[in-house]
């Protein structure tokens, strides 16, 4: 007779790729508000979250597409938009004063330096929040967050492959959005943000 081991049925958040239980507890152990953010195929949804023995309380949150309503057309889950979406939840966390140090949850995703998840991370230190983070060669410059790499590929697209660019930026013909515009578009939505 064959000695097997008990089969360990693993939680079901864990299962479905949902939660990292080990990162997780390395974060509550940290005993600071989480500042977690997601990226869908559409956009970005943000929290401040804080551990209460009922569970997660989520005290402020805020998803991309509310960028809409200040004037954005452009993705809600590119790199200018991950900036702003911070930005935007860095204000409403301010606002709520919020005074303890958060740590930054990406859940299983491991950011890139210089990546949408930096560029997000900044954001919310631009509005004045304290997160934890180990330097500031992590995040991109400030002509990649302001999308001028859009602008340039879309510049350099537009005389010699008219219809490629008519398919890379369908979306944002779509919706009337110039992509040769984009650096204007994130000022001026910056300076929305800025002043509500």
């Amino acid at each position: 007779m064959v000695n097997r081991k008990p089969r360990t049925v693993m939680y079901s958040r864990k299962r479905e790729n949902k939660t990292n239980y080990l990162k997780r507890l390395k974060l509550l152990l940290s005993r600071k508000g989480r500042l977690v953010v997601r990226f869908t195929n559409k956009r970005v949804i943000a929290q401040l979250v804080e551990f209460t023995p009922k569970g997660d309380k989520v005290l402020v949150g805020v998803d991309s597409s509310v960028l809409r309503k200040s004037g954005w057309q452009y993705s809600c889950k590119n790199l200018p938009a991950a900036y702003l979406t911070g930005f935007l939840l860095g204000k409403k966390v301010a606002e709520k004063k919020y005074k303890g140090e958060m740590v930054f949850d990406t859940g299983f995703k491991s950011p890139l330096h210089k990546g949408k998840y930096y560029a997000f991370l900044k954001g919310v230190l631009d509005a004045g929040v304290n997160v934890l983070h180990s330097g500031k060669d992590l995040f991109p410059d400030d002509k990649k967050i302001q999308g001028a790499h859009i602008q340039d590929y879309a510049g350099k697209m537009k005389g010699a492959h008219n219809e490629h660019n008519k398919v890379q930026f369908a979306q944002y013909l779509k919706s009337n959005a110039a992509p040769e515009s984009i650096s204007s578009a994130f000022a001026q939505v910056k300076q929305k943000l800025m002043k509500a």
